[in-house]
């Protein structure tokens, strides 16, 4: 009787292999789609800077957030953040691809290679990802974008995004910050004020919307312009 060919041991390994990443494609399928409905009770980027400043020693260091749903958000507020971060958001797919072919030419040109993210991009990589630039992140945040815009209408995409985009040091998502800045409720934030957060967004540890800078200021106009050229509030998705 023939003896039975030896099973090979890289099948094993392989096969262990491919049940973990069909887990985590499914966790992660999953995890996108409970947050179409359920508030996220933190994100990876404030998870993050709290690590970061225990690391560091500041204890004085915490995270001011609250979940404010899209109906006690001021109209001024998601189209100052669409005019100001993603002018073509109630259109693309989740990648602004002109934009990001524009900052690779540019830099070709000798130019520092901006960025060309897009607001869906942004809600994956603060609300799943870490810190830090590496083609491996670069190709998470590319797969999750690819998730929200599946999974998600644009309207929840951008009341995550005014959720969990970082206004200051510790003060994430328009709640907290119009309550801390102006004293206001998220409601009552008019276009001024608006735009005000919306300008601080490129660099929110350096630039202050409580104490904007000339630049700051500046920004905040050209933003209020830009959400007037736009149509206001009618420009974005229902």
């Amino acid at each position: 009787m023939p003896k039975r060919a030896p099973r090979r041991r890289w099948l094993r390994p392989l096969r262990w292999l491919g049940f973990l990443l069909g887990g985590w494609v499914l966790a992660g399928i999953l995890a996108v789609l409970a947050l179409r409905f359920v508030p996220p009770p933190v994100s990876a980027v404030m998870a993050w800077d709290w690590i970061d400043a225990r690391t560091a020693g500041e204890r004085g260091f915490s995270v001011d957030y609250r979940w404010t749903p899209w109906d006690e958000v001021s109209p001024a507020v998601p189209i100052a953040l669409v005019a100001a971060e993603d002018q073509k958001f109630p259109f693309h797919h989740g990648f602004d691809v002109e934009s990001i072919q524009d900052a690779l030419a540019a830099a070709d040109d000798g130019a520092r290679l901006r960025g060309a993210s897009t607001i869906s991009q942004q809600v994956a990589k603060n609300l799943f990802l870490w810190k830090g630039r590496s083609f491996v992140r670069k190709g998470l945040e590319a797969y999750f974008t690819v998730l929200i815009e599946a999974l998600w209408p644009k309207r929840r995409i951008l009341e995550v995004y005014l959720n969990i985009a970082e206004f200051g040091p510790g003060i994430y998502g328009v709640g907290a910050a119009s309550e801390r800045f102006f004293h206001v409720s998220p409601a009552r934030l008019d276009a001024r004020q608006a735009a005000l957060l919306a300008a601080v967004l490129p660099n929110p540890a350096r630039l202050h919307a409580e104490r904007p800078s000339r630049y700051v200021l500046e920004r905040a106009q050209w933003i209020e312009r830009q959400a007037r050229q736009l149509g206001g509030a009618a420009y974005l998705p229902e």
